[in-house]
């Protein structure tokens, strides 16, 4: 009868090296086998099968078994790691520190273990010059992996800011909102008493006019009855009486007054009031509004502007504000953008300039470099032209201006590859760009350091619509 001691070592045999299982790996078909040993049969065999069963092995081996690599390494008396204490690695076969590391592996072994049919067609390094190797390696991973904590941090503060900065934009867009309406809520109300009073003025006329049509006809009723009872009267005089006033009697009832006409027109003109009374208030509405074809785009400001309510204006402003870092706002200069960028077409936009002393005005690609200074070049992203103190610029060249332009008319032709800049007073030809445009291009607006109080201004379509017919 088998004792204990063989039936354990009969359970913990590798079926490969007939020794105590190193490492043991458990396949599906319950059969163990030392790590080392069956990654070298694998290597050697011809196929990927078990060595006892012969069943067909996974495409990946499984891992090692701990249980069972405990309990082998007990029975052989290996010696095991305290997990409480930091102790020494050593070999696995015997009581020396490792000194190779197999690559293919992730083993380490000592010297009496580098036998060449161990580690036939492996990849052997130095304990010493693998941990160094490694650490490297983990040494860059960790400045990666610290590089995309950073990322994130910084990606969770602009998050947070925005979070507070949408909650300010909230509160003055409801606001804005509100004033808005209210105007046109004034407006609607000041046009609907105006119409009830020119209601009112029609009925008061017309009552007036019928009240002097009454007094006419009461008038030709009194005259009218005052004759009938003087002829009724001179009817019932005797013969002689009546002769003697025969001719004044006849010349009573012969003066006769014309038929009363009822006037055409009289009632109040109801189609006048209320035909097409929406369309037509609408109409009168817009001609009280203006349109601007460009606005600017707060969310692209940088903390150095300060834009007008309506967003047709901006102006240089300090102290800088504390705005938040979005992808789409310039955190250098005082720049700022148009809510709509253009990828087809021809576009035109009036700037009021005034007598500023600096600005930039044009137009710029999407994916200018908003967190950088940049050139004013085409190859960075800007097309534009420049005013610093008396002199006009583009791209380098100080442009032949005979007197400074009040505004500045842009035109960008995305087809024709034009941009074109205009004084808009003569619509005379400032400067011209032309190239070919690829992607989505945005009016560019840049105050510079001008304190000045009047801003760079976006006209209404209405006040330049007869200027910029001109230009065709």
């Amino acid at each position: 009868m088998e004792t204990n001691s063989q039936i354990m070592m009969r359970f913990l045999r590798c079926h490969i090296c007939s020794n105590t299982l190193e490492d043991p790996v458990s396949l599906n078909c319950n059969h163990s086998f030392c790590q080392s040993c069956l990654n070298q049969y694998l290597n050697q065999a011809e196929c990927r099968d078990c060595a006892v069963c012969r069943r067909e092995l996974p495409k990946e081996t499984p891992g090692i078994n701990v249980s069972l690599k405990e309990l082998a390494d007990a029975f052989a008396g290996r010696p095991q790691l305290d997990k409480t204490k930091k102790q020494d690695v050593v070999c696995r076969k015997h009581p020396k520190k490792p000194t190779w590391f197999c690559v293919d592996e992730g083993v380490t072994w000592c010297e009496e273990c580098q036998h060449p049919l161990q580690h036939a067609g492996h990849k052997l390094k130095r304990v010493k010059e693998a941990v160094e190797k490694v650490k490297t390696k983990l040494h860059c991973s960790l400045e990666v992996m610290e590089a995309q904590l950073d990322e994130c941090i910084y990606a969770d503060e602009v998050y947070k800011d925005l979070v507070k900065h949408m909650a300010s934009q909230r509160a003055a867009t409801e606001t804005r909102i509100r004033e808005e309406f209210e105007h046109l809520h004034q407006l609607l109300r000041e046009e609907e008493e105006a119409r009830l009073t020119a209601v009112r003025e029609e009925e008061e006329e017309k009552r007036k006019m019928i009240d002097r049509e009454l007094d006419i006809i009461q008038g030709q009723m009194l005259a009218l009855e005052n004759s009938i009872q003087q002829v009724e009267k001179d009817l019932k005089q005797d013969g002689l009486s009546f002769l003697k006033d025969y001719k004044r009697t006849v010349s009573r009832a012969q003066c006769l007054l014309k038929d009363p006409q009822v006037r055409s027109g009289v009632l109040i003109d109801e189609v006048r009031h209320l035909g097409n009374l929406k369309y037509e208030v609408c109409n009168k509405l817009q001609e009280k509004m203006q349109y601007t074809p460009v606005l600017l785009d707060p969310n692209t400001a940088a903390g150095w502007v300060a834009l007008s309510e309506d967003l047709t204006s901006v102006r240089y402003m300090t102290p800088k504000q504390d705005l938040p870092d979005n992808p789409e706002r310039f955190m250098e200069h005082a720049i700022v953008l148009g809510s709509e960028g253009f990828t087809s077409g021809t576009h035109r936009w009036e700037v009021d300039v005034g007598d500023r002393v600096k600005w930039v005005i044009g137009v710029a690609r999407e994916t200018v470099d908003r967190k950088e200074d940049c050139y004013l070049k085409p190859n960075f992203g800007l097309w534009s032209i420049w005013k610093h103190g008396d002199e006009y610029h583009a791209t380098g060249k100080t442009l032949p201006v005979q007197s400074a332009p009040k505004r500045i008319t842009v035109e960008l032709d995305y087809e024709g590859g034009h941009v074109s800049f205009y004084d808009s007073s003569v619509m005379v030809l400032l400067f011209r760009y032309k190239g070919r445009f690829k992607e989505k291009m945005f009016p560019y607006f840049n105050t510079q350091v001008d304190t000045s109080e009047s801003p760079l201004q976006l006209c209404p379509i209405k006040e330049c619509h007869a200027e910029m017919s001109n230009i065709e």
